[in-house]
């Protein structure tokens, strides 16, 4: 079908589905970090940052971690506060949304889900001009692996239900009992 052998088929395929269970973690921890973000008044942000970077920044006021943290902490507003709360929920339910399409081999998610993906990739990237955090590309690096990945099993399944229809042994219409969704 698509010219490699059965075994590398397959394991293709569970890496794409172990990438997207990796990727649903990700999506439930945004939403649960949506709903934190959006409930937690900021106080209780600076008091757990103070718990676990006071001792460390009365060691070293130059830590940059301990900085980083302290920094970003006391100057986040409440808007910025709500503002990441709706992001990350929103993030989080879309690619949830997005991963259980794809688990459930729904064909009109794969072009769906890689354009998604690729808006993420995009943004993430216009993120990182301001940031340059390394952990916006490796999450951009690991985003066009699942693209590439997501793509392959589209035109995998696309073969394999194409292939199913027209070699139906009993006779009966091609894809007369197929689910018009898929």
């Amino acid at each position: 079908m698509t010219g490699l052998s059965g075994a590398t088929e397959r394991r293709l395929h569970w890496v794409f589905e172990t990438s997207l269970w990796i990727k649903a973690l990700f999506a439930l921890s945004e939403i649960l970090a949506g709903v934190v973000a959006y409930f937690v008044p900021t106080q209780v942000f600076l008091s757990i940052v103070l718990r676990f970077s006071g001792n460390e920044l009365t060691e070293d006021p130059h830590d940059v971690v301990a900085s980083f943290l302290m920094h970003a902490v006391q100057h986040l507003s409440v808007g910025s506060q709500k503002f990441a709360a709706i992001y990350l929920l929103a993030h989080g339910v879309v690619k949830l949304w997005l991963i259980i399409g794809l688990l459930r081999e729904r064909l009109w998610y794969f072009p769906v889900s890689m354009v998604a993906f690729g808006l993420f990739i995009a943004y993430q990237l216009y993120r990182y001009t301001y940031t340059q955090s390394i952990w916006l590309l490796l999450l951009s690096v690991l985003d066009l692996g699942v693209i590439a990945l997501t793509w392959h099993e589209y035109r995998y399944i696309k073969q394999r239900l194409s292939a199913r229809l027209t070699l139906r042994a009993d006779g009966a219409p091609a894809g007369a009992h197929e689910d018009p969704f898929k």
